[in-house]
Parts: structure tokens; C-alpha cells; sequence
């Protein structure tokens, strides 16, 4: 059986079935970009030959996938080529898909949102301006709520106009309290009073939001290690979790803000937000195999219960779903 047709499988009770149409539809722009190219690829070429591999390299290259990540893919699938003997391109699809799986997720806990089962868990927010940060922390304040969280926010971006509205108007919709200070206000103070206040209400868990632009990069990660000195003296142990929100649709501007978190602050995991508004999702498997940081949450649409846990089968079933890779085999 085809790895794809066990995901199938894997995905048929009703629960899974509405996850999978979610990553379906909203990875639609990248399926009908990189997958249907795959499956093309596979019906056009006779036989497994260097052309071959470099045709699939173009491909994988044009998806964002990152020379990197695609180089050793590439490698990968020679090697099982060549262990098994596959002389007949559609005898690799099967390959091309748990390669990709493998890849995104490497161990089972990785993607999990790391929740304290005893006292409160405090995740911070990272990420420039325009990325969805202020709307990702609704939508998940939304979706912890739903799940019996007592959830307080943080509004530690007092410097761009507007931030500490957003997220009061995101507080509402959710139904969770809003911590806040005035617009240009020090961030660490806002946090500082946010952690007494989630605290005295025994709030299960609190998302700091924090700025995503200062006069220059170097003061933006100065303001953010002040906050997370403030969060680890308050909360031995805290953050629990330091989310990265990158937009999908920038490709490699995502990676590059990746590594420039990444060095400062001590990302535990990523929020690709916008996934169904581009046609280069590959990122997803740049920056997890590039950067070894999990994937936590992707967007894949405006509604405020579009924000998924990230999951890899789903990832991948949704990106070749319909491409005649179900039907093969």
C-alpha cells in the first residue's frame, strides 16, 4: 500500500477528515504548483536517470523548498533508488512523500505545544510587524479557551500604533482579558504586570505579544531578551514555549527572519501563518530541515479557527491529495 493511501486511511474518522480538508484547501495553491508538476514529472519520464533527479530538483528549488533541504532530498531518494532497484519513475512517489513526511517531523512530540500540566505556561510571541502575530495569538487564545483554558494576554507591543487595540479586539472575540499599558510604554513592565495578573487569577495560560520593529535590529533583540529575563526571573523555567511568526507567502524572507530570531531569543517553534495564500509552501521543509525548529501552528485561512496544529501526514496528504498518487499503486 502507498504511503499516501495509509494517510488516507490514518485520516478517515470525521475528526481527522475536517483537519485534512483544512490542510487540503488551504495548501490548494502549492498542490496545484509543486504536486501536479511532481505527478507530471513521473508520467513524462520513462525511467530513473540523472535528468530525472534534475527535473524533480528544478521543482522542488521553484517551491521554496531551499537548495539545501532539496539537495539532500535528492540524495536521499538516489540512495533508495538505488537500494531498491527502482528503474520506473512511478515506483518513487511513494518515496517522494514519506521523505517529505520524515523530514517535518523527526521525533512525535516535536510538534506539540508545550502546556504545563502543573502551574501556568507563559509563551511568547516573536516576529516582525505584518507577519500575523497579534491575530495568531487570538486565534490561539480562541482555541485554548475552547479547550477549558483560563487564557490571559500580554500586550507587549506598545510601540507600533494600533497593537494594543488589535489584540483588545482579538481579547474580545476569544473572550479572555487583555493586560496592557499605554502606547509606548516599556515592554518588560507590561509582561512584568501581565505574569502578577495571570498569577492572581490563576490563569492556566498567558501569551506575551511583543514588538516587531525598534529604530534598528539590535534594539529589537535587546527589548525582547529584557522580556524574557523579566518572564524567566518571574517563572523559573518560562517561557515554555517562544513562538516565531513568520509569513508564508515572503518564501525566503521567512528563513532569513528564522535565523535572526533565531540566534537571539531561543525559538522553541514556528507559526507559518498565510500557508493558503501561496504557492511556495515548501518553505515549511526549508526552514524545519535548515534551522532544525519544529512547525507548531500553521494559518490556512482568515476565520479565527483556521490556525492548525501543525501536523506532518496532514502536511504532506494535503499537499498531494487528488494528484492521481491516492489512485496509483
Amino acid at each position: 500500500m502507498s504511503f499516501l493511501k495509509r494517510l488516507k486511511e490514518k485520516f478517515s474518522t470525521q475528526q481527522s477528515e475536517e483537519s485534512s480538508e483544512k490542510f487540503k484547501s488551504g495548501l490548494e495553491k502549492t498542490r496545484n504548483s509543486f504536486s501536479f508538476k511532481v505527478n507530471d514529472l513521473l508520467k513524462r519520464f520513462r525511467k530513473v536517470d540523472e535528468e530525472f533527479f534534475e527535473e524533480l530538483e528544478e521543482i522542488l528549488i521553484g517551491a521554496d523548498v531551499g537548495v539545501h533541504t532539496v539537495l539532500d532530498i535528492i540524495d536521499q531518494l538516489k540512495d533508495v533508488a538505488r537500494t531498491k532497484n527502482i528503474q520506473n519513475p512511478m515506483e518513487l512517489r511513494s518515496a517522494i512523500t514519506e521523505k517529505l513526511a520524515e523530514m517535518l517531523q523527526k521525533e512525535e512530540s516535536d510538534n506539540k505545544l508545550n502546556l504545563q500540566t502543573d502551574g501556568m505556561t507563559v509563551i511568547l510571541f516573536v516576529g516582525v510587524n505584518g507577519v500575523g502575530k497579534t491575530t495568531t495569538i487570538g486565534k490561539l487564545a480562541h482555541q485554548l479557551k475552547n479547550d477549558g483554558k483560563k487564557v490571559i494576554l500580554a500586550a507587549g507591543d506598545t510601540f507600533r500604533a494600533g497593537a494594543i487595540d488589535q489584540l483588545e479586539v482579538w481579547g474580545e472575540r476569544a473572550g479572555v482579558d487583555v493586560i496592557k499599558h499605554h502606547e509606548g510604554a516599556d515592554p518588560a513592565a507590561v509582561i512584568y504586570d501581565s505574569i502578577q495578573a495571570a498569577k492572581s487569577r490563576k490563569a492556566d495560560v498567558l501569551l506575551c505579544d511583543t514588538a516587531g520593529r525598534l529604530q534598528n535590529k539590535v534594539n529589537l533583540m535587546n527589548e525582547l531578551s529584557k522580556v524574557k529575563r523579566v518572564i524567566e526571573r518571574e517563572i523559573p523555567g518560562a517561557p515554555h514555549e517562544v513562538l516565531l511568526v513568520v509569513d508564508a507567502t515572503t518564501g525566503q524572507n521567512a528563513m532569513n527572519q528564522a535565523k535572526t530570531f533565531g540566534q537571539s531569543t531561543d525559538v522553541t517553534g514556528l507559526v507559518l501563518t498565510k500557508l493558503d495564500g501561496t504557492a511556495k509552501g515548501g518553505i515549511v521543509l526549508a526552514i524545519r530541515h535548515e534551522l532544525d525548529i519544529p512547525v507548531k501552528f500553521v494559518g490556512l485561512g482568515e476565520k479565527i479557527d483556521d490556525l492548525q496544529e501543525f501536523d506532518a501526514d496532514q502536511f504532506v496528504y494535503g499537499l498531494f491529495a487528488g494528484t492521481e498518487e491516492e489512485g496509483a499503486e
